[in-house]
């Protein structure tokens, strides 16, 4: 554990300097494709919400649905800034962002690990999967998904390294998934197909909680390059 590892404020930091460095090493093809994770985009497109994200925090333009047009906006402000300014942007928002989280919460680890991955998968360069901050955001959105499966029977999902229960212990949830413990976190921010879902069930049936796996967004209808 190095200095600091774990705290979700100094975890955004490691992680927004992964993303830097990804966006750096890329060449212009590169940062032309588009993100099998978030298909209206392609790469650079997905780096302008990235740091539009961060502006919009600090300027308290942060509905709480974080809904389709609230990002395109960010993409589409930024439409003329090439990944060196979009990266100078960044690196100027950073601080005052890091203190926002320090005093608010650090929502916007989130979607900076999220997103980290997502253009992992499409630039082929895959890494961080057992980061802390992979962790963390792993943790926050197998709590999402216990408060939208409330009303159903318990859930568990069981990895080699980490396991978590809905409701309960794991022996006795009616309905168990097994997967490596980067797929469970993929799964739980809507980055699995529901074909891949049912694969990872090892007792019971995942069918009635299919939409609470989906609430960051339509499953993918093939799994992605990862």
């Amino acid at each position: 554990m190095t200095a600091g590892e774990g705290d979700p404020v100094h975890e955004w930091a490691r992680a927004r300097a992964r993303v830097s460095v990804l966006v750096r090493e890329a060449d212009a093809t590169a940062l032309a494709r588009r993100v099998p994770a978030c298909p209206g985009w392609t790469v650079l497109d997905l780096l302008r919400h990235m740091v539009g994200l961060g502006a919009d925090v600090l300027a308290g333009n942060e509905p709480d649905d974080h809904d389709a047009s609230w990002t395109q906006a960010q993409v589409d402000q930024r439409r003329d800034h090439d990944a060196d300014a979009l990266l100078a942007e960044w690196d100027l928002l950073a601080p005052d962002l890091e203190r926002w989280m320090q005093a608010h919460g650090s929502r916007p680890l989130n979607d900076v690990v999220i997103h980290e991955q997502d253009l992992r998968g499409a630039l082929g360069v895959p890494g961080a999967r057992e980061s802390a901050g992979f962790a963390l955001v792993r943790d926050r959105m197998a709590g999402r998904l216990a408060t939208a499966v409330a009303e159903l029977p318990p859930v568990a999902l069981v990895a080699p390294d980490w396991s978590w229960c809905s409701d309960g212990s794991v022996a006795q949830a009616p309905t168990l998934l097994r997967a490596p413990g980067y797929d469970l976190g993929r799964a739980l921010t809507s980055r699995r197909t529901r074909e891949q879902l049912v694969s990872y069930v090892e007792r019971g049936d995942v069918a009635a909680y299919l939409p609470a796996f989906a609430g960051l967004g339509d499953l993918p209808e093939r799994p992605l390059p990862e």
